[in-house]
């Protein structure tokens, strides 16, 4: 299986190497460039090696989290962490941030329920930035006491 995978990833690489020397040159008008049929089966195998990389990742980190003992226990630790922070988030956000009025005059048709959900959002960058920096300076500190 292992060479399988080689195999195609040369295979890959080496039509790759093809398609980049068949891509237009700079001068070629962007109208043209775009309809490059090398340039489309680029993206087409970008896409691919891509579907391939996320499948590949979500189910080698499924296999381990059901084979590994604790991983499960950890993992539904933090789910429910990250529900909680966007519980807290989704209370601390108004939705009376921005007026309504003035982005309809805009021509931005929005909602208080939007403006509210992305004041969620940004509130749980906030929270989870805190927590982060918050981490790395215990873990700094921690390090540097135990010395």
């Amino acid at each position: 299986m292992h060479k399988i995978v080689k195999i195609i990833l040369v295979v890959l690489g080496v039509i790759g190497a093809i398609l980049w020397f068949q891509l237009p040159s700079a001068d070629v008008p962007a109208t043209e460039a775009i309809n490059n049929g090398s340039m489309n089966f680029m993206f087409i195998i970008t896409y691919l090696l891509l579907g391939i990389a996320i499948a590949a990742s979500v189910l080698f980190g499924l296999v381990n989290l059901f084979t590994s003992k604790g991983a499960l226990k950890k993992t539904l630790f933090g789910v429910g962490g990250l529900l909680v922070v966007v519980v807290i988030s989704y209370a601390l956000a108004t939705g009376t941030d921005v007026s309504l009025e003035e982005m309809a005059k805009k021509g931005v048709p929005t909602t208080e329920s939007t403006v509210k959900t992305i004041g969620m959002g940004l509130n749980v960058f906030f929270i989870l930035t805190i927590i982060a920096v918050g981490a790395m300076l215990w873990s700094g500190v921690k390090k540097m006491i135990s010395k």
